[in-house]
């Protein structure tokens, strides 16, 4: 059985629409063309560009600012672009209408390749064939894999966010757990909505939905203690990204709850709450990975005609990982690669 609660919180301004193609701006990773290889480089690399002509490269996301997941994939997707040879642009909106408006803007710019998250993915489908129209090929990363090759992209680099929710509810029956409270922090996002349905799917206990709105920390703990307070049943909260679950971890105490915590995704944070026992485990989905490889797929399409995946998508996760992995897990958060 599975109950549904929205809990509404402060709705964001509208941003000018200025300032969300303005994004566009942010980030422009360059090539180098000598150097040491980097202590906290993950590449491998000399830090020597390709010697390939130069590209551009596109990114649009639903999520990034403030978001240390979306700043390890762009540490992936900056690396790549220093090694291929590539102008690397980096733009985000949780809005799937400006999203698109950020994809088109790419698109007229005439960039050699486009990354685009399919977190709401009517929303961004009319301006992802439309760039594949203009012949600018296309590599979905991190949501929303199951429309990538109908909208016409190459490849999708990500995890199977169904079965990586059924990874976490095997666990939390491996583990004794009855209730589960499963903290979606932004409503309409189909990949999150699939990783609690997976929960359910895999769970032998029962599944609760809470929808908080993820910018708003204050509120999602409130709400979230609430829950906790109002149902002593909960032994289980499931969190689908990393910064939700130190929010978790706070309501847990102001609750006076015992439930064990569970997210997906890693940032430092997170491996330290593993190391304190804060939280029981987490699901990887390798953010790095989802960046550098898109780049670096998109170089090797253009100069060599490579495509990876055979008609499926190309899985990064999910891994679980527990206190037992802190060790090596906290060299590698601690320069942003994991």
């Amino acid at each position: 059985m599975r109950t549904v609660r929205t809990i509404r919180t402060a709705h964001r301004g509208t941003r000018a629409a200025a300032a969300a193609l303005a994004a566009l701006a942010l980030v422009a990773g360059c090539s180098g063309s000598g150097g040491k290889q980097a202590e906290d480089g993950a590449s491998g690399t000399s830090g020597k560009a390709a010697h390939t002509p130069r590209m551009t490269i596109g990114m649009v996301s639903h999520s990034g600012a403030g978001d240390t997941f979306w700043d390890i994939v762009q540490t992936g997707a900056k690396q790549a672009a220093k090694k291929d040879n590539v102008k690397f642009l980096y733009a985000n909106d949780a809005e799937g209408a400006r999203q698109a408006q950020l994809v088109r803007t790419m698109t007229d710019q005439k960039v050699d390749g486009l990354i685009v998250t399919l977190a709401k993915p009517r929303a961004v489908e009319s301006a992802v064939r439309a760039a594949v129209r203009a012949g600018i090929p296309v590599i979905t990363i991190n949501s929303g894999g199951e429309f990538s090759k109908a909208y016409g992209a190459l490849t999708h680099i990500g995890q199977d966010e169904t079965v990586a929710g059924r990874a976490v509810g095997d666990e939390l029956t491996a583990r004794g757990r009855k209730k589960a409270l499963c903290v979606i922090h932004e409503q309409g996002n189909v990949s999150l909505e699939d990783r609690c349905e997976g929960v359910q799917d895999a769970f032998d206990g029962t599944v609760e939905n809470l929808n908080v709105d993820g910018t708003n920390a204050p509120a999602s703990q409130s709400s979230i203690e609430a829950e906790l307070q109002s149902d002593k049943d909960i032994d289980a909260i499931v969190t689908l990204g990393a910064p939700l679950a130190a929010i978790s971890v706070k309501a847990k105490e102001q609750a006076g709850s015992a439930a064990q915590i569970a997210t997906f995704d890693l940032n430092a944070a997170v491996v330290k709450s593993l190391k304190a026992k804060e939280i029981t485990f987490a699901v990887d989905q390798q953010p790095y990975l989802q960046g550098y490889e898109a780049v670096d797929l998109l170089w090797l399409n253009r100069t060599n005609a490579n495509v990876l995946g055979g008609g499926r998508p190309v899985l990064t996760g999910p891994a679980v990982v527990t206190g037992k992995d802190v060790p090596e897990l906290a060299r590698y958060t601690a320069r942003g690669t994991r």
